[in-house]
């Protein structure tokens, strides 16, 4: 392992470690979290998952050149139906690129795909349950307003599969997807807002998105 790639994996433990710092408050009405509701997975889960698979969609294995596009570090936790943190969930999340190409055979064959993108990543939670990436702000593409899909596994199986957009994206409301969340706080509760890092010098951005699962893992 060279020095950059040891620097950049202990920046991303580094975060964590910071984020779980913070999340660290009680849910003290857990009773009343609104469970994350499903979306479709879509076509373009990918068909051939990348050799790197880590939570640093922004770098792909030892490259130097990064992903073109808005880079976003994005956290949150992962919840069970008592508003309890999970742990060892393993969470997915995958997304287009900058250009609005996926990592799929039925996608990128068709178009130029950003090769610095890796368009697919993995975390596993810990005790508090929470995850990290570092990615890109998602873009939109024909048809499409900007997503990120998440898959949640717990203990190897599929618990949860969604979809999080940016909260007030003027092309929300003319998603199909989107829109077939009839209810206004089931909308709300896939809303996330993208707001410029403090203290960022090249206009990082922060999102977090808590995904509250409708069963309790032993429940999968």
């Amino acid at each position: 392992m060279n020095a950059w790639s040891h620097s950049r994996r202990r920046f991303l433990a580094q975060f964590v470690v910071g984020a779980s710092a913070v999340s660290l408050a009680p849910w003290a009405f857990a009773e009343e979290l609104m469970r994350t509701p499903p979306q479709t997975e879509g076509p373009f889960y990918p068909d051939k998952l990348p050799l790197d698979t880590d939570n640093d969609l922004i770098i792909v294995n030892s490259n130097i050149s990064p992903a073109v596009g808005e880079i976003t570090h994005l956290s949150g936790r992962i919840l069970d139906a008592r508003g309890e943190p999970v742990r060892n969930a393993a969470v997915e999340i995958w997304q287009c690129d900058g250009t609005g190409v996926y990592l799929h055979t039925a996608d990128s064959s068709k178009k130029k795909r950003d090769t610095n993108f890796q368009g697919f990543g993995r975390f596993v939670t810990g005790p508090t349950g929470d995850y990290y990436f570092r990615t890109i702000k998602p873009v939109p593409y024909p048809g499409r307003t900007p997503h990120i899909h998440y898959k949640i596994k717990c203990d190897g199986k599929d618990v949860l599969t969604t979809q999080c957009y940016i909260k007030g994206h003027p092309q929300n409301e003319k998603d199909g997807v989107f829109r077939g969340l009839r209810d206004a706080a089931a909308k709300a509760c896939v809303s996330v807002d993208f707001t410029p890092m403090k203290g960022s010098r090249i206009g990082e951005l922060a999102a977090t998105w808590d995904v509250v699962l409708g069963v309790t893992p032993h429940q999968a």
